[in-house]
């Protein structure tokens, strides 16, 4: 086995405050290990990453440079940092891996800067690529990858994605040297942490990247590998509550059944994903391992109150499913975050009004329930080719336009870090959506926001939140939303938490 060098990046996504582990950088290192040599450089907390690259390229030979990249603001600095690594650096091959590669191949596989992009998870794509860099009869058998061969465009077929048989693959924390910049306060304890316990998802919601990545396949850490990531975190880095960035957590009863258990074990509390009908048709058996296991607030993706809906959307579950699921995560001293998608291109105008009755209608019920809303962003769907053998090409059906009739998509990295496109794909904007029904939906978000303060906001003091909801009292029990510019500027002046932009 030739042993390569690869340096991996991941482009910034948000500022240092909230900067959590970059698992898929962890998570690549992680099979790396005792294979290749590796360096990580992690843009959201060095504010210089391209002169940290420079640093180690001029003392260091490296094979490749591995850049992870999701759809949305985290393409404008990996177009950045890979557009000036390749003017400086040009022999040096260049791989994308990620959904943004994933679900937008084509645009990809455009930048003159990128030579390889990985489609579908890149742990295995990326040992065989190292193997195989340089050599482009051996490089055409590399599955799930698409590539440049003398400045052609080379589709490979898909890769088939196989369970990992290891459950101890340990994540390199140390390659990260100290962790406590990672480490913050919420709500849950004074030094919460992440992971990712499941990935993939059985569903095909066709609003979600996760379908397109992993074509309805989903895997749970095996019940030792989780011990021992929690008990690291816990022992060795003073870890007391945990994130879970899971595709699907609560996928199924039976399946949730072994996680809690060690969840139980390990007391940390934490917050997660998880399906309403999962949660509103569990046993009372399973729900007081739920509640053993430290379960603080979990996810719902409600996305709306109309089942025709959910149906189109391809969610596998029904309205009733979410006020149930709420009612019982009342009941057993968790905090339901319901989701809900607004504005689809079918008659946004309606939809919106619907949502904002059930909404309503849920705060009754639960008015611990904390709302998010998003607009709806339709994702490239799966190509149902792509698991039939012989099939050769992206797995994912490369689109044309952004919904019916709407504008054409973008063809290069740059053209989706154009403004624009980075609202569309974080779901704060979408093109059939009037600036009227934008500024409702807003509107609206911010009254619900003040008059039923967030928990995960630990920042504003208590006087803080109970002026901010008895001044949106008035508008939220009379349906007066239009322009709570008193709102928003107390919003300001108190620097309140947004989960939507912040998140946890």
């Amino acid at each position: 086995m030739t042993r390569r060098t690869v340096l991996l990046i991941n482009p910034q996504v948000c500022k240092p405050h909230n900067a959590r582990l970059p698992l898929s950088l962890l998570s690549l290192a992680a099979v790396l290990e005792g294979r290749h040599r590796y360096h990580l450089i992690d843009a959201n907390l060095d504010r210089q990453p391209l002169e940290t690259a420079r640093a180690l390229l001029a003392r260091e030979r490296i094979d490749a440079i591995g850049v992870t990249v999701m759809p949305g603001p985290q393409v404008v600095d990996a177009v950045a940092l890979s557009a000036a690594l390749r003017a400086a650096y040009p022999a040096i091959p260049i791989i994308w891996g990620g959904y943004f590669p994933t679900l937008y191949t084509d645009a990809a596989i455009n930048a003159p800067y990128v030579d390889v992009a990985v489609r579908g998870p890149g742990e295995d794509t990326l040992l065989e690529l190292l193997e195989r860099l340089g050599d482009d009869g051996a490089m055409a058998e590399v599955m799930g990858v698409t590539w440049k061969r003398d400045g052609q465009v080379v589709h490979n077929a898909p890769r088939r994605t196989s369970r990992r048989t290891d459950p101890l693959v340990r994540l390199p924390y140390e390659s990260l040297g100290a962790l406590a910049p990672y480490h913050r306060g919420t709500f849950l304890g004074a030094c919460t942490s992440v992971h990712q316990a499941a990935t993939g998802c059985r569903y095909h919601c066709t609003f979600c990247g996760v379908a397109s990545m992993y074509g309805g396949k989903t895997e749970l850490e095996a019940p030792d590998g989780l011990r021992d990531h929690l008990t690291t975190l816990r022992d060795r880095y003073g870890v007391a509550s945990m994130m879970y960035y899971d595709n699907n957590f609560f996928d199924s009863e039976r399946t949730a059944q072994p996680t809690l258990e060690v969840l139980a074990d390990v007391a940390l509390p934490y917050w997660c994903y998880g399906r309403a009908d999962t949660l509103a048709t569990m046993s009372a058996a399973s729900w007081r391992l739920v509640r053993r296991s430290g379960l603080r607030m979990v996810y719902i993706g409600a996305e709306s109150p109309d089942d025709q809906k959910l149906r189109a959307l391809g969610k596998g579950a029904r309205v009733e499913h979410t006020i149930e699921a709420a009612v019982r995560c009342r009941e057993h001293g968790v905090v339901p975050e319901l989701s809900f998608i607004l504005g689809g291109p079918d008659d946004p105008e309606a939809d919106v009004e619907r949502t904002f009755g059930y909404i309503r209608q849920v705060k009754r019920r639960v008015p611990e329930a904390e709302i998010v809303l998003y607009f709806h962003t339709p994702m490239p769907r799966r190509d149902p080719r792509a698991a039939r053998d012989g099939f050769v090409g992206p797995e994912v059906t490369p689109a044309r336009t952004y919904g019916p009739g709407g504008p054409m998509l973008p063809t290069t990295p740059e053209g989706w870090a154009d403004p624009q496109w980075v609202s569309y794909v974080c779901h704060t904007d979408a093109p059939w959506l009037t600036p009227a029904l934008r500024r409702r939906v807003n509107d609206f978000a911010r009254v619900l926001a003040c008059r039923f303060p967030t928990v995960q906001d630990i920042r504003t003091p208590r006087w803080g939140k109970r002026l901010l909801s008895t001044l949106a009292t008035w508008r939220y029990a009379s349906g007066v939303y239009r322009a709570p510019i008193e709102l928003a500027w107390l919003h300001k002046q108190l620097r309140v938490r947004v989960p939507q932009a912040e998140s946890l």
